[in-house]
């Protein structure tokens, strides 16, 4: 692997992309946890799905295509939830059957042969360019640059949004930052582990971090961690046994949450 890791560039970009995907995880997944927002992450993931296709269509990148998507949705959800009082799951389902809706049919107008969309589904971090690589490092430099310059205001947004309104942070500028973050931390994921598998990796290294420690500090650092390891491991494993790199990193992930469940009930 080591040998594989210094010969082929491919392998290089896909070890930089995992710790890149880590490290975004760890931050976001962690305040994603805290806040309950698992199934607005996974609306907002499948809704990126249409600009994946609207990318094939118009012939541009189609992970500038579902960053565009992505940040849209995160900013509309949020919108129309504050100025209608609908309940969330049914805008995250609204918006999650229209976006994967337009990506099916943006796809089907796309000229020439269908475009293969697999590895923006379910993931294959071999296949990351070096377009995809330089997005990354700019999402993931912003989201540690927006956590670490406001983390004092994101830690009492977090534990008491209501108190923290009353004090005079800005809770709904911060609410709306944080769905475009989620946004970017999911774009910054989906070639990693695509957009299928996307939730899991936000999700399992921060509830298996939660298990040992409730400070917001080491949460993030255990979570980005355990994401670093599982990628790591992931990748190996898909690419001694030829399988599907983003199946082999969220399955090894989940096994090892309910050994962390078993461990810390015995």
């Amino acid at each position: 692997m080591i040998e594989a890791f210094l010969q082929y560039v491919f392998l290089q970009r896909a070890v930089y992309s995992a710790v890149l995907a880590s490290i975004v995880c760890g931050i976001i997944g962690t305040i994603i946890i805290e806040k309950k927002l698992v199934m607005m992450s996974g609306g907002i993931a499948h809704t990126s799905f249409g600009g994946i296709g609207m990318g094939f269509f118009l012939k541009i990148e189609p992970i500038i295509g579902a960053l565009i998507f992505s940040v849209l949705t995160a900013i509309g959800i949020t919108t129309v939830r504050r100025r209608t009082n609908t309940n969330s799951d049914t805008l995250i389902g609204i918006f999650w059957a229209m976006g994967m809706a337009l990506g099916i049919l943006f796809i089907a107008f796309t000229p020439g042969y269908p475009p293969d969309i697999s590895s923006y589904l379910f993931g294959d971090i071999l296949t990351v360019t070096e377009l995809d690589l330089k997005i990354m490092i700019a999402l993931t430099g912003l989201v540690i640059f927006v956590i670490v310059a406001l983390f004092n205001y994101w830690k009492a947004y977090l534990f008491d949004e209501e108190f923290s309104s009353v004090i005079g942070i800005k809770t709904i500028f911060l609410e709306y930052f944080l769905f475009v973050l989620i946004a970017l931390a999911i774009v910054a994921l989906i070639r990693v582990v695509g957009i299928i598998l996307v939730i899991a990796l936000l999700t399992i290294p921060p509830a298996i971090a939660k298990l040992f420690t409730f400070d917001l500090k080491k949460m993030i650092l255990y979570a980005i961690f355990l994401g670093i390891v599982f990628s790591f491991l992931g990748l190996w494993i898909s690419y001694q046994f030829n399988i599907a790199s983003g199946a082999s990193i969220i399955l090894l992930a989940g096994l090892t949450y309910i050994a962390a469940v078993i461990i810390k009930r015995s």
